[in-house]
């Protein structure tokens, strides 16, 4: 855990807004005394400890953001689309795409091994409000999940530019949904069939 460091003039600034709040009688906020002791006393490193989430040392990489938008835009895209099939169309998807296809909806990643994915995509849906047809979803896959959004993408990123009307087909849908089972199953799974 790196150690808190707060310059004279930061620590003098925090003194006034706790007297100023302690003054307006804010309720639920943050514990003023607590601030006030941890300066005083010179234990800064309590308010890490007691403020987890105002006091961390991770901040997620621009690289996870840009993917998980990537994701979600994907998702987007296929549901949108999905949700305006014939039955017809959707029976076909869910046989030429087993096992993915009779369940054709974004369900994250996994909350315990891709967490900053989560965490990114959390932030983005119920708190900058964006990919609102995720809000309300629980987002963690419970089993990795990032690889296969990945062979996704790959698959995505080359139909993009051919999306004139903004939705995919219900044959490309297949394609991207069988990119969720790993190669190395794919022979397997067809065998099986």
């Amino acid at each position: 855990m790196k150690q808190l460091k707060l310059s004279d003039g930061e620590k003098l600034i925090l003194l006034m807004l706790s007297e100023i709040h302690e003054h307006l009688q804010i309720k639920n906020g943050v514990d003023t005394k607590l601030v006030q002791s941890a300066i005083y006393s010179g234990n800064l490193w309590g308010l890490k400890w007691q403020l987890t989430g105002v006091f961390h040392d991770h901040e997620a990489a621009p690289e996870v953001i840009e993917e998980v938008v990537n994701v979600l835009d994907m998702w987007s895209f296929i549901e949108s689309s999905y949700s305006r099939f014939s039955s017809d169309d959707k029976r076909m998807i869910e046989q030429e795409a087993k096992p993915f296809g009779q369940y054709v909806q974004f369900t994250g990643f996994d909350g315990n091994g891709e967490a900053e994915y989560i965490s990114v995509a959390r932030f983005l849906v119920d708190d900058l409000e964006r990919f609102s047809s995720f809000k309300g979803r629980e987002l963690n896959s419970h089993l990795p999940s990032l690889d296969a959004h990945r062979r996704m993408l790959g698959v995505f990123n080359r139909l993009r530019p051919t999306l004139t009307s903004g939705l995919l087909t219900a044959t490309q849908v297949v394609e991207l949904l069988k990119e969720k089972l790993h190669p190395e199953r794919r022979s397997t799974a067809t065998a099986a069939h």
